[in-house]
This record gives C-alpha cells, sequence and structure tokens, in this order.
C-alpha cells in the first residue's frame, strides 16, 4: 500500500519467466512484469497497469520488492524533472519517446561513469566533448576513471 501525497494505491505484480520466442526476440529477457495499480489519487479513482520485460535475473519475490521500494522510481522522476526539466517539454508523438530515450540513456551514462550527482555529473560534462565520447564507450564492467 503506498500512502500519502494524497495517494491510496495497492500495487500488485505478477510475474512470469519469458517464453523462448521472447527471450529470441529481446536478447536477454528473462521476466515479463505486470504491475497493477488500484486505490485513489487526489480523491479520484486510480488505477495504472504497467507492462515490462527485465533482464534482471531475479525472483518474483525480489521484483515485487523492486516495486515496494518505488521511492527509487520517484527519486528518478525527480530527478528527470529538476534535473533535464522533462515535465516542462512539451514533445509529441516519436518525438518524446526520443527525447526520453535519450535522458533515460545520459542518466545512466553519468551513474556509470560513477557520478552519485546527477547534477555535479552533468555539470563535469556538458562542455566537455571528450568526457561524453568516454562515457559513450564506457562499458558497464569497467571501473569508472
Amino acid at each position: 500500500m503506498e500512502e500519502g501525497h494524497g495517494r491510496a494505491i495497492t500495487w500488485t505484480l505478477r510475474a512470469k519467466q519469458a517464453p523462448e520466442h521472447i527471450r529470441q526476440a529481446w536478447s536477454g529477457t528473462s521476466w515479463i512484469v505486470e504491475v497493477n495499480g488500484t486505490g485513489t489519487r487526489d480523491g479520484k479513482p486510480f488505477q495504472a497497469i504497467h507492462l515490462f520485460l527485465t533482464s534482471l535475473r531475479t525472483t518474483p519475490e525480489a521484483l515485487l520488492q523492486l516495486v515496494r521500494d518505488r521511492r527509487s522510481i520517484g527519486g528518478w522522476h525527480w530527478i528527470r524533472d529538476t534535473q533535464l526539466h522533462e515535465d516542462a517539454h512539451r514533445y509529441r508523438g516519436n518525438g518524446a519517446w526520443a527525447m526520453a530515450t535519450l535522458r533515460t540513456a545520459a542518466l545512466n551514462l553519468l551513474r556509470l561513469a560513477g557520478f552519485q550527482s546527477i547534477r555535479a555529473g552533468m555539470q563535469a560534462v556538458t562542455h566537455d566533448i571528450t568526457a561524453l565520447l568516454a562515457m559513450a564507450r564506457r562499458q558497464p564492467n569497467q571501473e569508472p576513471n
């Protein structure tokens, strides 16, 4: 149950191991996940269904814990809005999807590069094309510079 900020929402999760045809089409996929939310938000009925493919090698119980720890997801949204001003943009159609993908890639590259603060990471690389290119070439198993 998620309570607070005008919300009273119950989240449930169903997970199924990805069948072979999904694993072939999307390499690395291990689970198909459905997260359902029902309740009220700002006094109005709320219902949401989120579907995911994930490559996490874990159990349904661990996936449920990740959903329960939604603060990290909310934290990502907060970062996207405060640092990247995502909510202020009015892209439509494929533009919105493309920009969201680029923002996600940028945030992940900054984290992969070892920045604990997105703001500090952005300030460090905004005017440094060499640093940006080095981040784009870094492999996930490499230590940050």
